[in-house]
């Protein structure tokens, strides 16, 4: 019986190919330049990008009823994506705390992974309330600060506030 093949599963790489050539099969992609099916994907993530960015910017200009926002409708495009972000966020700390909790050696790596997409998408679900604004340069008028305006002081039922020290909060533990 031969050593070079398992009896248990079938082997993992066909053709008897020499390391070399195997190292050269893996590393061919990152040697080589973008294939035409990249540079179209690519094109086209950019497109849309740049359509989000006028749909936001035509968004600020013309107010928040552009999503049908209005008194009967309390959910719409911005609410719905952070609470998306806020959960893809949970689960990048669910893998590292099951990771953590199981003492795995090889979590090191996957961890930092986990661990970034939390903070990244953190800092994406801390857009939407801003944009829920209507007016996101007055931002700072939803976190408590000192001020020399009499009586004018944050609304501390208002859930905008609520959002404001929850991302905060998330945001500096998921750094620490």
């Amino acid at each position: 019986m031969s050593l070079r093949f398992s009896v248990l599963r079938k082997p993992l790489i066909h053709g008897d190919k020499s390391l070399a050539q195997v190292t050269d099969d893996v590393a061919r992609p990152l040697e080589t330049g973008p294939t035409t099916l990249w540079w179209s994907a690519f094109i086209i993530s950019v497109a849309v990008l740049i359509l989000g960015v006028v749909a936001v910017t035509y968004e600020i200009m013309t107010g928040i009823g552009t999503w049908g926002l209005n008194k009967t409708v309390g959910w719409a495009f911005d609410i719905t994506n952070f609470v998306f972000w806020v959960g893809i966020g949970h689960a990048g700390t669910l893998i590292s705390a099951i990771l953590f909790l199981f003492r795995q050696r090889w979590r090191t790596s996957i961890n930092r992974s986990a661990e970034a997409m939390t903070i990244i998408a953190v800092m994406c679900a801390g857009i939407f309330p801003l944009i829920h604004l209507g007016r996101p340069w007055l931002f700072f008028w939803i976190a408590p600060y000192p001020n020399l305006r009499g009586s004018l002081w944050v609304n501390f039922r208002s859930p905008l506030l609520w959002d404001f020290f929850a991302i905060s909060t998330y945001f500096t533990i998921s750094l620490v």
